[in-house]
């Protein structure tokens, strides 16, 4: 789905990020129809690159990339990761996205979010060193699980429950980040990661009781049901608007002094949940209630990362403010209802 609210916030992304190094190049994209791949994809196309996307549909969503069929630049494979076969085109970027994000999600299928970060990881690595490709793998902050330092700095190690419910993401994202690394000192491959903190806006998927936070209330104020807020709403995140976690992306894949670095992804405005539940309402007047239910199990209590090492190496952070991003947000769900 490509509306004005997208469209003019792709436009802006590009507009921003160097375009001159994606321009005829081939690239392949895995989790190329979900949230964030679908946006890589929209501006990648848009920088007239060559881009085969990967997805099964397993939480992506065809609707999501339907208007890139008509370009001769973008080629679809629906496949699981693991068990993709390529062409022998020659790819200058490998960008591994897929996985399941949404706590709900892969804690519902655990095992399948274990396979793309692990057997899925292995297959996009050989990939990019078949190929001589800059690789580049999405990492997340949940490898930092419940953070003892805030804000917390790529250097940190991390305080994860390793068999905990949600272990399959946290795990296997360490797991991919160690495997990457590995390919980097084995094989010399030109390896890049980046940390992606809670990142929202439009495409943002909001069923799902545990579904993506900002979504999830907007749909929810919107429709006059409650708020559904998760332990007393103390626990923090840190909220960055799509656009900018893409322009870190194409910033990431394109700077020279990216080469074998991690980076934090995110804003480092910290904001309690229930303070942004608040805030959803206060923006829709909405008369919904906010109510509150049960903590799941090892969810961290703060997220907050430290983005000085991204702001000194790629020169970027976050433009957009939690006010506008998610005014834009509510804009496109309330146009999107009424399609």
């Amino acid at each position: 789905m490509l509306d004005e609210i997208i469209l003019k916030d792709l436009e802006n992304a590009c507009r921003a990020s160097e375009a001159k190094p994606f321009s005829g190049e081939k690239i392949l994209i895995t989790g190329g129809a979900g949230f964030l791949g679908s946006w890589l994809s929209d501006a990648l196309v848009k920088m007239n690159a060559s881009l085969s996307c990967v997805d099964n549909l397993s939480s992506g969503s065809f609707s999501n990339i339907e208007h890139l069929k008509k370009s001769r630049k973008f080629r679809f494979i629906r496949s699981d990761i693991e068990e993709l076969r390529v062409s022998r085109d020659r790819f200058k970027f490998v960008i591994h996205l897929a996985s399941r994000a949404s706590p709900e999600d892969y804690q519902a299928h655990p095992v399948e979010t274990l396979r793309a970060n692990s057997m899925g990881t292995l297959k996009t690595l050989e990939i990019a060193r078949k190929h001589e490709a800059i690789f580049l793998f999405t990492s997340t902050s949940e490898i930092y699980g419940d953070a003892k330092i805030i804000p917390t700095p790529e250097s940190y190690w991390g305080n994860v429950n390793p068999i905990g419910p949600r272990s399959p993401y946290d795990e296997s994202k360490r797991f991919s980040e160690a495997l990457s690394k590995a390919y980097e000192r084995k094989y010399g491959l030109d390896v890049r990661i980046v940390r992606i903190f809670n990142t929202y806006g439009p495409r943002l998927r909001s069923e799902g009781l545990y579904g993506r936070a900002v979504s999830r209330f907007i749909t929810q104020a919107t429709e006059g049901r409650d708020i559904t807020v998760y332990g007393d709403g103390s626990h923090t995140r840190s909220f960055c608007y799509v656009t900018d976690t893409i322009r870190a992306i194409l910033y990431a894949l394109t700077n020279d002094g990216a080469r074998s670095e991690v980076f934090n992804i995110g804003n480092s405005e910290e904001i309690s949940i229930l303070e942004l539940a608040k805030k959803i309402k206060a923006l829709l007047r909405s008369e919904s209630r906010i109510t509150f239910q049960p903590m799941p199990q090892d969810d961290p209590r703060r997220r907050c990362p430290d983005i000085s090492k991204a702001k000194k190496i790629l020169s970027w952070q976050p433009e957009i403010t939690l006010d506008e991003g998610l005014r834009r947000t509510a804009s496109w769900f309330s146009r999107r209802g009424r399609l």
